[in-house]
């Protein structure tokens, strides 16, 4: 079987560090084209693929099979529109979209019989700490939970001239790091039933959101999530409570520092994590270590190669993408109002 050609629109952070190495290490797919305004960056990395000067190139090549958008979040719900559109299979970097409106848009356009496939990739999925956080909640071994905590914290004390970090619609660190985390205690936890939220510039020279705290409310517990760029260390990945025990993890998953480091996917001890997670049950016990299973990206397009062949289930639908953006957003309301929101459930 033909692997499925892909187009990767963006040749920045993402395109660059993620979807370029990891569509080129999956057996079914094969990265075909960039669409970038930096071919000198692409052909640097990656000397005999071309590089397309727009996305209309790429929609209207027939060879073409799957367009993968890594642009900035702005362009995410045109380009995928478009793409969708052209019947092109389609993959959108996180965030979905910048807004719940366009988000619920591109989900109904997907869910038209014989549609492409529309794929949002929720990279951290597939992160070594969330697979045995995953296991161990479904084992429930720690019962009843009385708290959960989610942290990405990062030291970053000077504020950056990139498009992250600009005032515009869709950027900062909420935008940024709030969809791993909203999307993981999505598949956790399940809908909340409340939310409070505060986003806060704290760094000198800050135009967009550098600090989230937020609370998602589950009756008798929170679920907080909670990210800083300016932690230095010691502050857990998870902390999680419940009625027969507790779980702490410290240390982020290994995949991204590896690609950075152009590391091979797949390659031996890829997404081994080193660092495991401790169960703590009530005294006299002692604190025992849960080694976590090796983090696995690839997955993420092993799988949207077979759901694009009709083999496999979408491993991110449009609908769970678009859960995440509209609690985005009514945390940006609750943050404005300075009070608690309901979280209606979706249409």
């Amino acid at each position: 079987m033909q692997p499925l050609n892909v187009a990767l629109v963006g040749y920045g952070y993402a395109g660059k560090t993620f979807h370029a190495p990891l569509i080129a290490a999956v057996p079914e797919l094969r990265l075909a084209a960039v669409v970038s305004s930096r071919p000198g960056a692409v052909q640097a990395d990656w000397p005999q693929l071309p590089v397309l000067a727009s996305l209309e190139q790429a929609l209207t090549d027939p060879a073409i099979d799957m367009v993968v958008i890594a642009s900035p979040n702005q362009r995410h719900y045109p380009q995928a529109r478009a793409a969708l559109l052209a019947g092109k299979h389609v993959v959108v970097d996180k965030p979905f979209t910048v807004a719940s409106e366009q988000a619920r848009e591109l989900c109904l356009l997907a869910e038209r019989p014989d549609s492409p496939l529309l794929s949002v990739f929720h990279n951290r999925r597939w992160d070594s700490d969330f697979l045995a956080l995953q296991a161990l909640l479904a084992s429930g071994e720690l019962g009843a939970l009385s708290h959960f905590e989610s942290h990405f914290d990062r030291y970053r004390p000077e504020v950056r001239a990139r498009w992250r970090e600009q005032d515009e619609p869709g950027a900062g660190l909420w935008y940024d790091l709030g969809p791993h985390l909203l999307d993981q205690a999505l598949l956790l936890l399940g809908w909340p039933q409340t939310i409070y939220a505060n986003l806060s510039r704290q760094r000198a020279g800050a135009q967009a959101t550098d600090y989230f705290h937020v609370q998602l409310g589950y009756g008798k517990y929170q679920a907080i999530l909670h990210g800083s760029c300016l932690v230095s260390g010691g502050a857990p990945r998870f902390s999680l409570h419940g009625a027969s025990a507790s779980y702490v993890k410290f240390g982020l998953d290994t995949q991204e520092e590896l690609l950075k480091a152009g590391g091979r996917p797949g390659s031996s001890g890829w997404g081994h994590d080193s660092e495991p997670g401790i169960v703590y049950r009530p005294p006299p016990a002692v604190g025992e270590c849960r080694p976590a299973p090796d983090g696995d990206y690839l997955e993420y397009y092993r799988a949207v190669a077979g759901a694009a062949r009709g083999q496999r289930a979408n491993p991110v639908t449009a609908r769970e993408a678009w859960r995440v953006i509209s609690l985005l957003e009514l945390a940006e309301r609750s943050a404005v109002d300075g009070r608690r929101l309901f979280c209606h459930p979706l249409a």
